[in-house]
C-alpha cells in the first residue's frame, strides 16, 4: 500500500475536512487538544467540507479545516508545511476574525463562542523542546487568565521523535500519523484502531483517480520548489555575510587566515583583496 502524505494541504484536508471526516475530526480534535473532562468533542459540523484545490492561483501551503462544536465553540485546523513570512501574524488574524465574524449587527456579545486555533507545523517554530504550544489571553506580571476565548495551540512535527513502538497515547498516534503516513507502506500495528484506521483508508492512494495522485505530486512539487527557494535564499545571504566579513579583515589577515575565518576559497579572497586596491 501506498498513502498520501498528510502534511500537504490536499492529502490533510482530504483525511480530516471530508464529508466522511466527522468521527476522525472529533478522535483528532479531542486528542490533540486534551478538553477538561465533560468537555470533550461528542459532535461537530465541518464547516469548511473537502473540496479538491485548485492549481491556478495557489498562494498558499496550508490548509484551513474549520468545525463549529456542538457546544458553539469553533475550532481551526490548519497544517503549515513551510515557515513563510507573516506566518504567525496569519494564525492569530484567522482565530481573531472566527471570533468576531460571529455575530451580526445588532447581537450580543454575550453570544460570541470560544474559537481555537490548532496548528501543526513541519518546522521549528519556538525555541523550546516542547512539542506543543499554548497561548492565551494572560496579565502581564501576575499572568491571571482575561478570559479563553481566544486560544492558539502548535504543535511542532520535528519535535515529535517517538517510533512506532513508543506510541502511548491516542495524541501520540495522531501525531505519528500525520508526521509519517506518507513514508509508510502498510498500516503499524499500533495504529490499527478506529477511528485511524480509517483516516489511513481515505489517505490509501489505492483507492484514487489518476486526477486525485496528479494533484497530489503537484502539490510535493510545489512544496520542494518553495523549500529550494528559501534554502538558495538562505544560502546567498550566508554568502553575504561571509563576504562583509571577510572585507573587514582584509587590513588585519592574510588570505589563508580569512579563508579559514569566513570559510572563502583562496581565490575568493585574493579576488577581493585585488577590488578593495
Amino acid at each position: 500500500m501506498r498513502f498520501l502524505d498528510v502534511k500537504t494541504d490536499y492529502a490533510f484536508k482530504k483525511v480530516f475536512g471530508s464529508a466522511e471526516s466527522k468521527p476522525i475530526l472529533i478522535s483528532f480534535l479531542n486528542a490533540l487538544i486534551g478538553f477538561p473532562k465533560g468537555r470533550e468533542v461528542t459532535d461537530l459540523v465541518i464547516v469548511d467540507p473537502y473540496q479538491i484545490p485548485l492549481l491556478q492561483g495557489m498562494k498558499d501551503t496550508y490548509v484551513d479545516v474549520k468545525a463549529t462544536l456542538a457546544d458553539g465553540r469553533e475550532v481551526i485546523v490548519e497544517m503549515q508545511v513551510l515557515n513563510v513570512k507573516g506566518f504567525e501574524q496569519r494564525i492569530l488574524y484567522n482565530a481573531a476574525k472566527s471570533y468576531s465574524r460571529q455575530l451580526r449587527e445588532g447581537e450580543d456579545y454575550t453570544l460570541l463562542n470560544p474559537v481555537i486555533a490548532l496548528t501543526l507545523t513541519d518546522f521549528t517554530l519556538f525555541e523550546t523542546d516542547e512539542v506543543c504550544s499554548r497561548f492565551l489571553l494572560l496579565e502581564k506580571e501576575r499572568f491571571i487568565q482575561y478570559r479563553d476565548d481566544i486560544e492558539l495551540i502548535f504543535f511542532e512535527l520535528p519535535k515529535f521523535t517517538l517510533d512506532e513502538g513508543q506510541l502511548a497515547t491516542i495524541q501520540d498516534k495522531w501525531l505519528y500519523f500525520v508526521k509519517n503516513t506518507g513514508h509508510l507502506n502498510v498500516v503499524p500495528q499500533a495504529l490499527n484502531e478506529a477511528p485511524i484506521r480509517e483516516a489511513f483508508a481515505i489517505a490509501n492512494t489505492a483507492a484514487m483517480t489518476a486526477e486525485d495522485l496528479e494533484q497530489q505530486e503537484r502539490r510535493h512539487d510545489f512544496i520542494r520548489l518553495q523549500r529550494g527557494s528559501q534554502a538558495k535564499a538562505f544560502e546567498d545571504g550566508q554568502a553575504a555575510k561571509a563576504l562583509a566579513v571577510a572585507r573587514n579583515l582584509l587590513p588585519i589577515l592574510d588570505d589563508t587566515a580569512i579563508s579559514i575565518a569566513t570559510g572563502l576559497t583562496l581565490e575568493v579572497v585574493a579576488r577581493l583583496r585585488v577590488d578593495a586596491l
